[in-house]
């Protein structure tokens, strides 16, 4: 068992956890996007960082950090919270119809978006690629190119015979919902949970979220 400090409380866990592992089992919820339950680690998106004490105050993502003995951890420090800050703002410039973008935006208090909309609708997460090569044994797809024109694709942009057409990797893509009402963004945002703007919502309102009813909302 090792033993660490995160948030000024002492736990203890398994040799091999991760930092966001040992602060989920403590209740202390850590947002993640790269990260996803069952697939490998991969800490491309910066989202969870924590603040490590002693080691020049310096930054890690959470997902790929293992647990060492004395370690202090802080997951909610003005540092790191600035530095989520600014990383969900450039994550919601490159994909400001993801639902799951505008619900983080909305959770961090951000307000205005000070980055150009560029809509890629791609964050480069590595969430689809990791399920189709870890979970369906495929490998049917990956990286492209490098740089600012790297993406997820096929080789040759041909489909391969391995992809099982199982449609996985939409499924675990955080970014591949709609944002209520990306459409009509303000200051790259959808508005809706800030009521910051009318949201147009479904005819039948399914509750997908608990700050937007059936008649949407509008600004005071």
């Amino acid at each position: 068992m090792v033993e660490l400090t995160i948030d000024g409380i002492k736990t203890r866990v398994e040799e091999g956890t991760t930092v966001l592992e040992a602060a989920k089992s403590m209740g202390i919820i850590i947002p993640t996007l790269c990260y996803y339950p069952g697939l490998s680690t991969y800490g491309e998106c910066r989202v969870c960082m924590v603040e490590v004490k002693g080691r020049k105050s310096s930054l890690e993502a959470s997902c790929t950090m293992p647990v060492e003995s004395g370690l202090e951890i802080i997951t909610g420090s003005d540092r790191v919270k600035k530095a989520r800050k600014i990383v969900v703002e450039l994550l919601v410039s490159s994909c400001p119809k993801s639902k799951k973008l505008q619900d983080l935006a909305s959770m961090m208090a951000i307000n205005k978006v000070r980055f150009r909309i560029k809509e890629k609708n791609c964050i480069l997460c590595g969430r689809c690629i990791r399920y189709c090569k870890e979970q369906m044994q495929s490998g049917g797809i990956g990286f492209v190119g490098r740089g600012t024109a790297r993406r997820v694709g096929t080789a040759f942009g041909v489909m391969p015979a391995e992809c099982r057409h199982c449609g996985g990797c939409e499924w675990v893509c955080p970014v591949c919902e709609l944002a209520c009402n990306a459409n009509n963004l303000v200051n790259g945002l959808c508005g809706g949970c800030q009521n910051l703007a009318l949201v147009q919502t479904c005819e039948i309102c399914v509750k997908c979220s608990e700050a937007v009813g059936p008649r949407g909302h509008k600004a005071y």
